[in-house]
């Protein structure tokens, strides 16, 4: 097995087609044919199911695609740190950024690398998870994420505790002018992210009010949006307004101890930073 057949493999799993997969690889179909065969026979099973015109992967199909996906990106990510060593600000920064934290980052922290010459950014985007297991991977060099998360075997800098909003629509205005509780919340409607369902759940539990959660979404964003729908009240962190589209909700602080977040910037401890990974460090700051 190797890089060129696992290249050829993700390919064919992407266009669900050998046709296709073939086109996007600037090959004809019978050597891509030819070397899906050949990883089948030295895995000794069958990885695609193939049809007339698609190409399904089998159970074994799957997990390989998982596999080789990160293998992929590895490799890509070892290759420009290998060729960024001894050559300073130059090649290719990755960065991994929680779509949460999007009110903060880039800010004008990172202009200086967009002008720099020879230098430039890869953004992958994710809930704070996926951005962990991306920066576990190698696929990214430095995460941005939100609290809660495990932090062992990371460097974390993190920001200021910053307070949760309720995004109200007004037919689901409750709370005073500025400011609502859980118990006033209670069986109120609510948006919730997924990750912060503990986190809310406790909050909810120690003021003795209920949570009524009407829809569990995986951005803040889209929380905020179906706000806007008046599907219920959105729970959110303070630095996404910003970038967010309230509209003619109300925006009131959650008064209760337990609802707050922090920012934090996150590299492996045990991971080799390129000097301009480095930079980028120390332009990101502690977010504040």
């Amino acid at each position: 097995m190797n890089l060129k057949q696992l290249e050829y493999f993700v390919a064919i799993a992407e266009e669900h087609q050998i046709t296709a997969a073939a086109r996007r690889l600037h090959i004809s179909q019978p050597p891509l044919s030819y070397e899906l065969a050949q990883l089948e026979r030295e895995l000794g099973t069958t990885l695609v199911r193939r049809g007339p015109r698609s190409a399904t992967l089998t159970d074994a199909g799957k997990l390989l695609y998982e596999r080789a996906t990160r293998i992929l990106a590895l490799t890509q990510a070892t290759k420009r740190d290998v060729e960024g060593v001894g050559k300073g600000m130059t090649g290719v920064l990755t960065l991994g950024v929680d779509a949460s934290c999007a009110g903060s980052v880039p800010g004008t922290r990172l202009a200086e690398l967009a002008a720099a010459p020879n230098v430039s950014v890869e953004l992958r985007e994710g809930d704070t998870p996926q951005v962990l297991e991306m920066l576990e991977g190698g696929v990214v060099d430095i995460g941005v994420v939100r609290t809660p998360f495990a932090s062992a075997g990371l460097r974390c800098r993190y920001a200021k505790t910053e307070r949760m909003l309720a995004i109200m629509p007004p037919a689901l205005e409750v709370g005073s002018e500025m400011e609502v509780t859980c118990a006033q919340l209670s069986s109120v409607p609510v948006v919730l992210a997924r990750r912060l369902e503990e986190q809310v759940r406790a909050a909810f539990d120690e003021a003795k009010a209920e949570l009524a959660v009407s829809c569990m979404v995986d951005d803040e964003r889209t929380a905020c949006t179906w706000a806007r729908g008046d599907m219920g009240v959105a729970l959110v962190p303070e630095t996404l307004l910003p970038v967010t589209d309230t509209g003619d909700c109300f925006i009131k602080v959650i008064a209760e101890k337990g609802l707050s977040t922090r920012q934090a910037v996150v590299w492996k401890a045990d991971r080799y930073m390129s000097p301009l990974a480095q930079r980028c460090l120390a332009l990101l700051g502690d977010l504040g």
